[in-house]
């Protein structure tokens, strides 16, 4: 079962079982699902699938800060329990004894291609960036980067 069809299918459990809250993080997934299939003029694949709810997990997590910030802590516990719903969809989390090691590779297959230093950044983050996608926090990942190309 693709994961679109397992998003659509969780809405109609969730319609069934009368959890607003689900629904509506759901209708709101499938709604930008949507809107990117009608914009590109493509069928959803799995990791563009992964990507939207990446980008909707960093979304929250900005309007967490500010609502935080704004002494909102009911809209942020909202925002909060969207990032617990969407994350079910998301592929499982890498380690980072697994991160690092990519880096590694990446580090030193660039190093073999002559990139050294901060030069190779866009070199190593191009060739994990397919590894890690939706599977770690990729403004993590470029700090790692960076501290291992400047160490």
């Amino acid at each position: 079962m693709t994961l679109k069809a397992r998003i659509t299918e969780d809405m109609k459990n969730a319609m069934r079982a009368k959890e607003t809250t689900r629904l509506s993080t759901i209708r709101m997934l499938l709604a930008a699902m949507k809107q990117r299939e009608i914009d590109e003029r493509i069928e959803l694949a799995d990791a563009d699938v992964v990507a939207i709810i990446d980008k909707m997990i960093k979304q929250r997590r900005e309007s967490i800060v500010q609502f935080d910030a704004g002494s909102r802590p009911d809209l942020a516990a909202a925002e909060r329990a969207e990032i617990t719903l969407l994350q079910a969809y998301m592929p499982q989390a890498l380690s980072d004894t697994e991160i690092d090691a990519l880096i590694a590779g990446a580090v030193a297959d660039a190093a073999q291609a002559g990139a050294v230093g901060m030069a190779a950044m866009g070199k190593v983050m191009a060739a994990i960036r397919p590894h890690l996608a939706g599977r770690a926090d990729m403004g993590l990942v470029s700090a790692k980067v960076k501290s291992r190309l400047n160490g």
